[in-house]
Protein backbone atom coordinates (compact mmCIF):
# COMPACT_ATOMS: atom_id res chain seq x y z
CA UNK A 1 0.00 0.00 0.00
CA UNK A 2 2.61 2.71 0.72
CA UNK A 3 3.71 0.40 -2.04
CA UNK A 4 3.27 1.74 -4.10
CA UNK A 5 6.05 3.61 -3.22
CA UNK A 6 8.22 2.96 -4.29
CA UNK A 7 8.78 6.06 -4.48
CA UNK A 8 9.57 7.98 -1.96
CA UNK A 9 11.20 11.71 -1.49
CA UNK A 10 14.40 11.02 -0.53
CA UNK A 11 17.47 13.19 0.03
CA UNK A 12 18.91 15.17 -3.19
CA UNK A 13 20.50 12.95 -5.43
CA UNK A 14 23.51 13.82 -7.66
CA UNK A 15 25.27 11.62 -10.37
CA UNK A 16 28.89 10.93 -10.22
CA UNK A 17 30.47 11.16 -13.49
CA UNK A 18 29.41 10.13 -17.44
CA UNK A 19 31.73 8.42 -19.29
CA UNK A 20 29.43 8.00 -22.57
CA UNK A 21 26.09 8.19 -23.98
CA UNK A 22 24.10 6.25 -21.05
CA UNK A 23 26.68 5.13 -18.94
CA UNK A 24 27.47 6.50 -16.27
CA UNK A 25 29.83 5.72 -13.38
CA UNK A 26 28.46 3.32 -10.87
CA UNK A 27 25.56 3.31 -13.14
CA UNK A 28 26.81 0.88 -16.10
CA UNK A 29 24.40 -1.48 -16.25
CA UNK A 30 21.91 1.01 -17.63
CA UNK A 31 21.58 0.31 -21.61
CA UNK A 32 19.73 2.80 -23.24
CA UNK A 33 15.95 1.30 -25.36
CA UNK A 34 16.20 2.29 -28.84
CA UNK A 35 13.22 4.49 -29.40
CA UNK A 36 12.58 1.91 -33.38
CA UNK A 37 13.35 -1.17 -31.38
CA UNK A 38 10.23 -3.05 -31.87
CA UNK A 39 10.51 -3.94 -28.44
CA UNK A 40 10.61 -1.24 -27.18
CA UNK A 41 8.22 -1.28 -23.97
CA UNK A 42 9.60 -4.95 -22.60
CA UNK A 43 13.09 -3.27 -22.86
CA UNK A 44 11.78 -0.29 -21.02
CA UNK A 45 9.74 -2.53 -18.44
CA UNK A 46 13.61 -4.42 -18.52
CA UNK A 47 15.78 -1.69 -17.87
CA UNK A 48 12.64 -0.15 -15.00
CA UNK A 49 13.71 -3.56 -13.50
CA UNK A 50 17.02 -3.51 -13.60
CA UNK A 51 17.15 -0.29 -11.81
CA UNK A 52 15.42 -1.41 -9.05
CA UNK A 53 17.09 -4.44 -8.21
CA UNK A 54 20.34 -2.00 -7.58
CA UNK A 55 17.73 -0.06 -6.06
CA UNK A 56 17.26 -2.46 -3.36
CA UNK A 57 20.98 -2.82 -1.79
CA UNK A 58 21.04 1.51 -2.07
CA UNK A 59 22.69 3.18 -4.79
CA UNK A 60 25.18 5.82 -2.86
CA UNK A 61 26.66 6.90 -6.20
CA UNK A 62 23.26 9.03 -6.16
CA UNK A 63 22.71 9.87 -3.27
CA UNK A 64 20.94 6.61 -1.75
CA UNK A 65 22.86 4.60 1.13
CA UNK A 66 19.46 3.24 2.09
CA UNK A 67 15.95 3.09 0.21
CA UNK A 68 13.97 1.71 3.62
CA UNK A 69 11.95 2.19 5.35
CA UNK A 70 9.84 4.74 2.90
CA UNK A 71 8.32 7.79 5.83
CA UNK A 72 4.86 9.16 5.43
CA UNK A 73 3.77 11.90 7.55
CA UNK A 74 0.47 10.99 8.18
CA UNK A 75 -2.33 9.68 6.82
CA UNK A 76 -6.05 10.10 8.48
CA UNK A 77 -8.83 8.16 8.15
CA UNK A 78 -12.85 8.96 9.26
CA UNK A 79 -15.86 6.81 9.87
CA UNK A 80 -18.78 8.59 10.22
CA UNK A 81 -20.14 11.89 10.80
CA UNK A 82 -21.14 14.04 14.06
CA UNK A 83 -19.52 14.61 17.06
CA UNK A 84 -19.21 10.92 17.51
CA UNK A 85 -17.97 9.86 14.44
CA UNK A 86 -14.37 8.09 14.49
CA UNK A 87 -11.29 9.48 13.52
CA UNK A 88 -7.83 8.27 13.20
CA UNK A 89 -4.53 9.46 12.46
CA UNK A 90 -1.47 7.67 11.90
CA UNK A 91 2.09 9.59 12.41
CA UNK A 92 5.13 8.72 10.63
CA UNK A 93 4.18 5.90 8.80
CA UNK A 94 7.65 3.52 8.06
CA UNK A 95 7.16 0.80 5.22
CA UNK A 96 9.48 -1.68 4.26
CA UNK A 97 9.01 -3.94 1.43
CA UNK A 98 8.63 -1.72 -1.64
CA UNK A 99 11.91 -1.79 -2.62
CA UNK A 100 11.01 -5.60 -4.01
CA UNK A 101 8.61 -4.10 -6.39
CA UNK A 102 8.33 -5.56 -9.93
CA UNK A 103 7.31 -3.68 -12.66
CA UNK A 104 4.91 -6.17 -14.41
CA UNK A 105 3.39 -3.88 -17.61
CA UNK A 106 4.56 -1.30 -19.17
CA UNK A 107 2.87 1.03 -22.29
CA UNK A 108 4.82 4.00 -23.47
CA UNK A 109 3.94 6.77 -26.33
CA UNK A 110 7.00 9.09 -27.59
CA UNK A 111 7.09 11.70 -29.45
CA UNK A 112 9.54 15.11 -29.98
CA UNK A 113 7.34 17.08 -27.78
CA UNK A 114 6.17 14.49 -24.85
CA UNK A 115 6.27 10.82 -23.46
CA UNK A 116 3.91 9.64 -21.84
CA UNK A 117 4.34 6.24 -19.75
CA UNK A 118 1.96 4.04 -18.06
CA UNK A 119 3.34 1.55 -15.26
CA UNK A 120 1.87 -2.08 -13.46
CA UNK A 121 3.58 -2.87 -10.73
CA UNK A 122 3.77 -5.20 -7.82
CA UNK A 123 4.64 -5.80 -4.46
CA UNK A 124 4.65 -9.09 -3.13
CA UNK A 125 4.19 -7.60 0.65
CA UNK A 126 4.19 -4.29 2.30
CA UNK A 127 5.06 -3.72 6.41
CA UNK A 128 3.68 -0.89 8.06
CA UNK A 129 4.06 0.45 11.63
CA UNK A 130 2.81 3.97 13.10
CA UNK A 131 2.10 5.88 15.96
CA UNK A 132 -2.11 6.26 15.60
CA UNK A 133 -4.46 8.80 17.98
CA UNK A 134 -8.04 7.84 17.66
CA UNK A 135 -11.53 9.86 18.60
CA UNK A 136 -15.33 8.96 18.30
CA UNK A 137 -17.08 6.00 18.84
CA UNK A 138 -16.58 2.65 17.50
CA UNK A 139 -18.87 -0.20 17.25
CA UNK A 140 -20.63 1.36 20.39
CA UNK A 141 -16.70 1.53 22.32
CA UNK A 142 -15.78 4.92 22.92
CA UNK A 143 -12.51 4.80 20.82
CA UNK A 144 -10.61 7.84 21.79
CA UNK A 145 -6.73 6.40 22.36
CA UNK A 146 -3.67 6.55 21.03
CA UNK A 147 -0.64 4.00 20.54
CA UNK A 148 1.01 1.72 17.96
CA UNK A 149 -0.17 0.78 14.72
CA UNK A 150 0.91 -2.21 12.38
CA UNK A 151 0.06 -3.37 9.35
CA UNK A 152 0.87 -6.53 6.48
CA UNK A 153 -0.05 -5.82 3.29
CA UNK A 154 -0.07 -8.53 0.95
CA UNK A 155 -0.29 -8.73 -2.95
CA UNK A 156 0.08 -5.16 -3.78
CA UNK A 157 -0.89 -3.65 -7.22
CA UNK A 158 -0.36 -0.33 -8.49
CA UNK A 159 -1.07 1.71 -12.20
CA UNK A 160 1.47 4.89 -12.51
CA UNK A 161 0.92 7.27 -15.55
CA UNK A 162 3.55 9.70 -16.32
CA UNK A 163 3.35 12.69 -18.55
CA UNK A 164 6.88 14.72 -19.47
CA UNK A 165 8.38 16.88 -22.06
CA UNK A 166 11.82 16.27 -23.11
CA UNK A 167 13.90 19.91 -22.99
CA UNK A 168 17.77 20.28 -23.42
CA UNK A 169 20.45 21.51 -20.93
CA UNK A 170 24.04 21.53 -21.09
CA UNK A 171 23.80 20.04 -24.33
CA UNK A 172 22.03 16.93 -22.98
CA UNK A 173 17.97 15.99 -23.42
CA UNK A 174 16.32 15.95 -20.03
CA UNK A 175 12.13 15.11 -18.83
CA UNK A 176 10.80 17.37 -16.86
CA UNK A 177 7.82 15.91 -15.36
CA UNK A 178 4.21 17.41 -16.77
CA UNK A 179 1.72 15.13 -14.68
CA UNK A 180 1.80 11.78 -12.57
CA UNK A 181 -0.87 9.70 -11.36
CA UNK A 182 -1.35 6.66 -9.53
CA UNK A 183 -4.35 3.93 -8.16
CA UNK A 184 -3.47 0.71 -6.33
CA UNK A 185 -4.90 -2.26 -4.92
CA UNK A 186 -4.61 -4.63 -2.05
CA UNK A 187 -5.17 -8.42 -2.33
CA UNK A 188 -4.56 -8.99 1.47
CA UNK A 189 -4.68 -7.08 4.58
CA UNK A 190 -3.55 -7.94 8.33
CA UNK A 191 -3.75 -4.60 10.50
CA UNK A 192 -4.03 -4.17 14.34
CA UNK A 193 -2.60 -1.96 17.46
CA UNK A 194 -1.37 -2.32 20.29
CA UNK A 195 0.44 -1.08 23.52
CA UNK A 196 -2.71 1.16 23.69
CA UNK A 197 -2.24 4.36 25.90
CA UNK A 198 -3.77 3.99 29.45
CA UNK A 199 -3.52 -0.33 28.71
CA UNK A 200 -7.26 0.15 27.71
CA UNK A 201 -6.68 -3.94 26.84
CA UNK A 202 -11.25 -3.88 26.18
CA UNK A 203 -10.64 -0.52 23.50
CA UNK A 204 -7.67 -2.85 22.28
CA UNK A 205 -9.66 -6.21 21.29
CA UNK A 206 -12.84 -3.95 19.92
CA UNK A 207 -10.11 -1.48 17.61
CA UNK A 208 -8.62 -5.12 16.16
CA UNK A 209 -11.51 -6.78 15.86
CA UNK A 210 -13.34 -4.21 13.80
CA UNK A 211 -10.03 -3.34 11.38
CA UNK A 212 -9.44 -6.88 10.95
CA UNK A 213 -13.40 -7.40 9.66
CA UNK A 214 -13.57 -4.43 8.03
CA UNK A 215 -9.94 -4.14 6.46
CA UNK A 216 -10.50 -3.49 2.63
CA UNK A 217 -13.34 -1.15 3.79
CA UNK A 218 -10.94 1.01 5.96
CA UNK A 219 -8.60 0.96 3.11
CA UNK A 220 -10.75 2.43 0.67
CA UNK A 221 -11.76 5.16 3.36
CA UNK A 222 -8.05 5.77 3.78
CA UNK A 223 -7.29 5.93 0.00
CA UNK A 224 -7.61 9.22 -1.11
CA UNK A 225 -5.80 10.73 1.49
CA UNK A 226 -3.03 7.78 1.00
CA UNK A 227 -3.15 8.04 -2.66
CA UNK A 228 -2.78 12.17 -2.07
CA UNK A 229 0.05 10.82 -0.13
CA UNK A 230 2.04 8.90 -1.99
CA UNK A 231 1.45 11.00 -5.34
CA UNK A 232 3.49 13.78 -3.89
CA UNK A 233 6.55 11.63 -2.83
CA UNK A 234 6.44 9.67 -6.03
CA UNK A 235 6.41 13.31 -8.19
CA UNK A 236 9.59 14.36 -6.19
CA UNK A 237 11.21 11.18 -6.57
CA UNK A 238 10.41 11.43 -10.32
CA UNK A 239 11.41 14.91 -10.82
CA UNK A 240 14.94 14.57 -9.10
CA UNK A 241 15.91 11.12 -11.12
CA UNK A 242 14.58 13.53 -14.43
CA UNK A 243 16.60 15.88 -13.52
CA UNK A 244 19.93 13.84 -12.56
CA UNK A 245 19.44 10.99 -15.75
CA UNK A 246 19.73 12.52 -19.11
CA UNK A 247 16.97 11.25 -20.89
CA UNK A 248 19.47 9.48 -23.72
CA UNK A 249 19.90 7.27 -20.80
CA UNK A 250 16.89 5.68 -21.20
CA UNK A 251 16.03 6.03 -24.90
CA UNK A 252 18.24 6.13 -28.18
CA UNK A 253 17.95 7.01 -31.51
Amino acid sequence: MKGVLILCAYSCFFLAGVDAIGKYKGLEFLEPCSRHDPELESCLAKSANVLTEHFRHGLPQLGYSEVEPIILDEVHIALGGGPDGYRAQFKDVAAKGVSALRVTGLRARLSDDEVQLQLALSIPRIRAAAKYRSSGTLILVQASGAGDYWGEYEGVKAKVFIRAKPFSAHGRQYLRLQQLKMDFSVQNIRMGVENVHDGNTILQAALNLFINSNSQELLKEMKPDLRRKLVQVMTAFVEKLFSQVPYDAWISD
